[in-house]
């Protein structure tokens, strides 16, 4: 993985931001930030401090909840399909149930229509089938 080079105000954010984001979502996490690397560095390092080194990191919720709330909210928002995927990884990677998902995903045609929704369910069919590829090869 290819780090951005911190501040050195915002070290500690950075370290703890990458810690949460490996243990959540693992190779798919360093993989986004590895792809903003050539263009923005700064944007990658951002995006570890911010989202995973602040709000990820505080009390109040576990990792389960958080995952299956951006889950909802990336279904929501109905065109953001890779960054659903790579949370879709990480609600697994921290114990959330296939079935969840799909209630949670289900639950968004309520508010944000049957259409977002059923992207939700395409992209969760897809990262479930990716996950059962690798879960059943050998080892």
């Amino acid at each position: 993985m290819t780090h951005p080079q911190p501040h050195q105000a915002s070290d500690e954010r950075y370290v703890r931001g990458l810690a949460k984001l490996i243990e959540i979502d693992a190779e798919q996490g360093e993989r986004v930030v590895d792809s903003l690397a050539d263009i923005a560095p700064d944007f990658a390092r951002y995006l570890v401090e911010f989202p995973f080194g602040d709000i990820y990191s505080r009390p109040g919720l576990d990792l389960r909840r958080r995952e299956l709330a951006v889950v909802a909210a990336l279904t929501a928002l109905g065109n953001a399909a890779p960054q659903l995927k790579v949370h879709l990884h990480g609600a697994l990677n921290v114990g959330v149930t296939r079935e969840e998902v799909v209630e949670v995903i289900m639950q968004m045609a309520v508010y944000a229509g049957f259409p977002a929704a059923l992207n939700g369910l395409f992209a969760a069919r897809e990262v479930f089938a990716a996950r059962g590829e690798a879960e059943s090869a050998p080892a």
